[in-house]
């Protein structure tokens, strides 16, 4: 397999994987806009464009984020909320907002980005009532700390950091009241796959050498080494986005490799075609009736090249190493 660019911090590399934060809200924002799952959110962090996403792009994000929540939701139930979440390379995402109307907010909810992301995030969030309105209630005092680059509440922080610095990732955290004794929840959904094998290595290991009961669930790409996951590197490419972190994408062997040689006690891990089939079948009837889907191979090809990793550390034995599909 061709070598590929190491992740490097020139502007341009950065900017790319900043980018990526816009494809993934504006392709939920469509296929929320079509049905395919409820967000009520996702509207004021992201204009709805004219440009239609094609049907298997939506099944895909449905998968992903019912996965996803899936998961999340799981860990929330075993802890009883009594537990934070950390969500790394957060973007533009809305699982506060969903959590918060749903009553089943984690003891405090973390989420990382780029300086520049969040500067956006914190913008949108200070315009819109909406979105500032259920922040106010979940805080006890009159005032927020709010800068350019983060925001902290009682029940909810953002924070701008370069996940490849772990220790001012972990200065950030701790100087916004991270409880390293609490069950603790970390997702990353397509971000550990540009930073290179050495780096996302470090923050997993970080991850569980320093939380003695957490999960942390990944979803990105998987099986790589064939000619599709060839076109989908040569895609990004000529977007200079390099994915730095691929050779940890080959199977799902490798992608649980990275955690079990890191600290981590138990992992699991599905393509998402096998994710899409363990779905609830009535909703999965219902998306599939939304939209007609000619190419029903391409679909099953893009889902057998994304994946969902979790891994575990159970140290109170609250039975989080259950959790499944």
């Amino acid at each position: 397999m061709a070598s590929h660019a190491p992740f490097t911090d020139s502007d341009t590399a950065d900017e790319a994987v900043r980018a990526t934060c816009d494809d993934a809200s504006t392709c939920k924002r469509f296929a929320t806009s079509k049905g395919y799952w409820s967000d009520p959110y996702i509207q004021y962090f992201v204009r709805q464009t004219g440009e239609r996403k094609a049907p298997e792009i939506n099944r895909g994000y449905y998968a992903r984020v019912q996965g996803v929540n899936h998961l999340l939701d799981a860990f929330l139930q075993k802890t009883q909320c009594d537990c934070q979440v950390v969500n790394l390379g957060a973007g533009l995402d809305t699982s506060f907002w969903r959590l918060k109307a749903e009553n089943t907010l984690p003891k405090k909810y973390f989420e990382v980005d780029f300086p520049m992301i969040v500067a956006r995030k914190i913008h949108h969030i200070k315009a819109k009532s909406p979105l500032s309105k259920p922040l106010i209630e979940t805080h006890s005092s009159d005032s927020l700390l709010l800068d350019g680059h983060s925001l902290d509440s009682d029940r909810y922080c953002i924070i701008g950091a370069d996940l490849r610095d772990i220790s001012s990732l972990e200065e950030k955290l701790r100087k916004f009241q991270i409880n390293t004794e609490l069950p603790t929840l970390f997702v990353s959904e397509c971000v550990l796959v540009y930073m290179t094998p050495e780096q996302s290595y470090r923050l997993v290991h970080w991850a569980a050498d320093t939380f003695h009961t957490a999960m942390f669930i990944n979803y990105e790409q998987v099986n790589m080494a064939d000619r599709f996951g060839q076109i989908m590197i040569e895609n990004l490419q000529r977007r200079q986005c390099n994915l730095a972190g691929v050779d940890v994408c080959q199977s799902l062997d490798s992608q649980k490799e990275r955690f079990l040689s890191t600290g981590w006690e138990s992992v699991n891990a599905l393509d998402m075609m096998t994710v899409y089939s363990l779905l609830p079948q009535d909703d999965m009837s219902r998306i599939e009736r939304l939209e007609f889907l000619d190419e029903k191979e391409l679909l099953q090809q893009l889902l057998q090249h994304y994946s969902i990793c979790w891994a575990v550390k159970d140290a109170l034995s609250l039975g989080i190493s259950q959790i499944g599909f």
